[in-house]
């Protein structure tokens, strides 16, 4: 052989081992892309780990828009089961041949006509034999679809309530399928469900009443968009005042002759109160118990349906350095649309034998202290205001 034949035999043996190399890394590039990440994905939900998000997979998610809930977040703690009277209110399904889908060889899936929820359309999905990309082999398999041509935007996102149905007649009820969480639909995805609603041996046995009259079945969907609160209320209660305590001295006690006395006006907790006394009692302590009460005061002005919440210890001092007699407020001040509640307190708060009695020390010189001392007192921030 000629220097020439063999330089030229070297080139071709080059050149066919660097095609060789070629096509087996394209070959491992596209089986870890579209095989080992999908791989990857279901050993991870096995395992009880989160799964892996926001990888740069676009190419995969845009050829595989309908592997579903593998590369979410659903797994079998977030899906909630039930049985209910109430039908589906977005679309029912009915069919009355579903085995002859069941022994299709060709028939992966049956999709629904598009039906619109929102503003967009929508299609239910059923895998009669499971989604086996989604791990739904032996299983039926339901989703729900978001046709792309209603997103607006490209990078749109929707997210949805989804509620699936399948009727049994045993039970004259619908078997129903959701997720504790809303499902995220985008160009990137557009088709969420489950992969494993029941399984195909559970579904197809007559006895369980899933498969009825021969042939027959129905499946449903409720999609749910749902918008975002325009209003919203902040509740707070403060428990720390710079000065809690309010003593109201009522001089000439015996001397008081109207039914209702009012103090002066005091603030604590960003609120106007007064206390109310009725010296010869009122209701069930008329004419035996000094009745006493903690009021909002008149001109506090309470929004519709408003609600202050308040604690406190309401007093009548002792005046001899002995036990005070003191009863707990633990109540709600209610707005108008709840009846406009401003005033709470105790018809029977003490004796008035206990008052007229010198010894015991609550009316000296005829003079009675009452005290309130605040502990809570709540507020609430309404957006809008």
């Amino acid at each position: 052989m000629t220097s020439h034949s063999r330089n030229t035999s070297s080139i071709a043996y080059l050149l066919l081992c660097f095609f060789i190399t070629s096509a087996t890394a394209h070959s491992f590039i596209r089986q870890f892309t579209d095989g080992d990440l999908n791989t990857n994905l279901q050993q991870t939900e096995e395992v009880g780990a989160e799964p892996i998000r926001n990888l740069d997979v676009g190419h995969y998610l845009q050829e595989n828009k309908e592997i579903s809930s593998r590369d979410y977040k659903v797994s079998a703690s977030n899906a909630v089961k039930g049985l209910r009277d109430r039908p589906p209110s977005s679309y029912s399904l009915k069919m009355e041949s579903f085995n002859i889908l069941l022994k299709s060889t060709y028939t992966e899936k049956y999709a629904s006509r598009p039906f619109s929820v929102g503003g967009y359309n929508w299609t239910l999905v059923v895998f009669p034999n499971g989604n086996k990309k989604d791990g739904g082999s032996g299983y039926l398999s339901l989703y729900v679809a978001i046709d792309n041509s209603t997103l607006v935007a490209a990078q749109q996102e929707i997210y949805a309530d989804l509620r699936f149905y399948i009727f049994n007649k045993n039970e004259r009820k619908y078997f129903t399928i959701q997720d504790t969480d809303v499902w995220k639909f985008s160009v990137f995805k557009t088709m969420w469900g489950f992969s494993q609603v029941l399984s195909i041996d559970t579904f197809k046995d007559p006895i369980n009443g899933y498969l009825y009259d021969g042939d027959h079945c129905e499946f449903g969907v409720d999609v749910t968009i749902p918008s975002l609160y325009e209003k919203s209320e902040l509740f707070t209660v403060t428990e720390n005042f710079q000065n809690p305590r309010f003593t109201w001295t009522i001089r000439g006690f015996s001397t008081l002759l109207k039914d209702t006395y009012l103090s002066d006006v005091f603030t604590i907790g960003g609120r106007s109160w007064n206390i109310q006394v009725n010296p010869s009692g009122r209701a069930t302590g008329e004419g035996k118990a000094l009745s006493m009460y903690l009021n909002l005061n008149v001109n506090e002005i309470f929004r519709p349906y408003e609600k202050i919440y308040v604690r406190a210890k309401f007093r009548v001092l002792n005046q001899r350095n002995l036990n005070n007699v003191e009863r707990p407020l633990d109540i709600w001040y209610n707005g108008p649309g709840y009846g406009a509640e401003y005033s709470w307190g105790y018809p029977e708060f003490i004796s008035l034998s206990d008052l007229r009695d010198v010894s015991k020390g609550f009316v000296v010189n005829d003079m009675l202290m009452v005290q309130v001392e605040m502990e809570a007192i709540s507020s609430t921030k309404y957006f809008p205001s």
